[in-house]
């Protein structure tokens, strides 16, 4: 529908195959498509801007500071304010560490002023292509089931949808009379085979029902009250339980799903390395992730926690540990740092 030369239509295809799923150019500069359709990078340019104003605004962006100025400069609405153009211009960096401090001393404004320019911003996409970018939705189906039956708990495998496997009773009648030397020994040959292979899923079944009653036996506390109370677990605790080698315990519990009154978790989630407490007990490093996970829901989002003061609640709960082990641990769970995460209006 755009009046594009051949040319240039050539080089907008490219550039629209070229997005990726946020909708940023990223893959590819201005100068390597030029070179590579023998055109002058001028041009590109030009294509590329004329792109940028299509629906949605700002697509074809090759960074937040563009796709923010393209949505701020909308010949439709314009946004006129000098303080939120400078903001997108200069100071994103320190948006994101919420220095609101150095962006008003920069730009010779009161603080008020930039918040009332941040709130602008944050009415802007960030991700130009999000209305448009589907992300199908993973299910899980557990392979076992940890019921509570009564004050008991109970181990089944999840064997629905899965095909019952049986040999075809045709091959057993193929055995006898009137087959000659060569075809009974082949169909032999593949009886056995057929019979290795269901014997071996059987085993692997049960198996896995060995290893879910394992850790059911290990981790009944998180069984009972959740992740809190897991424990620390190795592999070799369940392989010397169950009386199998650690390889075949690990081969088990790769992406293998477990049911629980406590939700579903993959069967690796249960082995955790161990953090000291003062008391003398330990606690699994999941454990101590679902705590700070709790603090940092709960603290003062104008005065966040840091990783300093995280380290000073939970030896208050008896869990002492480095501050560069929570900066792990938070980057782990996908959460800010503290600067990053305040919030002043």
């Amino acid at each position: 529908m755009s009046d594009l030369s051949e040319k240039e239509e050539e080089i907008a295809e490219y550039l629209v195959r070229s997005l990726g799923a946020g909708g940023y150019l990223r893959a590819v500069t201005v100068p390597q498509v030029a070179r590579l359709l023998h055109c002058s990078v001028l041009r590109v340019e030009q294509v590329l801007r004329r792109i940028q104003q299509l629906d949605p605004l700002a697509i074809g962006s090759r960074g937040l500071a563009e796709a923010l100025w393209i949505q701020a400069r909308h010949p439709d609405h314009p946004i006129d304010d000098p303080l939120v153009l400078g903001i997108i211009a200069k100071h994103l960096h320190n948006l994101e560490k919420r220095a609101y401090q150095v962006v008003a001393k920069d730009m010779g404004e009161p603080v008020e002023e930039v918040y009332e320019a941040t709130k602008v911003i944050m009415g802007l996409e960030p991700r130009p292509a999000r209305s448009f970018a589907t992300e199908d939705a993973q299910y899980i189906t557990p392979d076992v089931y940890i019921q509570k039956v009564s004050d008991e708990y109970v181990v089944t495998l999840n064997d629905d949808g899965l095909p019952k496997l049986k040999i075809s009773g045709y091959y057993r009648q193929a055995l006898g009379a009137g087959s000659s030397k060569d075809a009974k020994d082949y169909i032999s040959e593949r009886l056995r085979s057929a019979q290795w292979l269901i014997r071996s899923i059987q085993q692997r079944q049960r198996t896995i029902v060995k290893v879910a009653q394992s850790i059911l036996k290990f981790q009944r506390e998180f069984f009972d009250k959740g992740v809190e109370h897991l424990r620390p677990l190795i592999l070799k605790d369940v392989a010397e339980d169950i009386g199998m080698h650690e390889s075949t315990v690990s081969r088990v519990t790769t992406n293998k799903y477990v049911h629980t009154p406590q939700g579903i978790f993959e069967l690796k989630f249960f082995f955790n390395a161990g953090i000291s407490r003062s008391n003398g007990d330990e606690l699994a490093s999941e454990a101590v992730k679902t705590k700070i996970q709790h603090l940092i829901a709960h603290e003062d989002t104008a005065r966040p926690h840091s990783d300093q003061r995280l380290v000073q609640l939970l030896k208050q709960d008896g869990i002492d540990i480095a501050r560069r082990t929570v900066a792990k641990y938070r980057e782990q769970l996908g959460i800010l740092s503290s600067s990053k995460r305040r919030k002043l209006f």
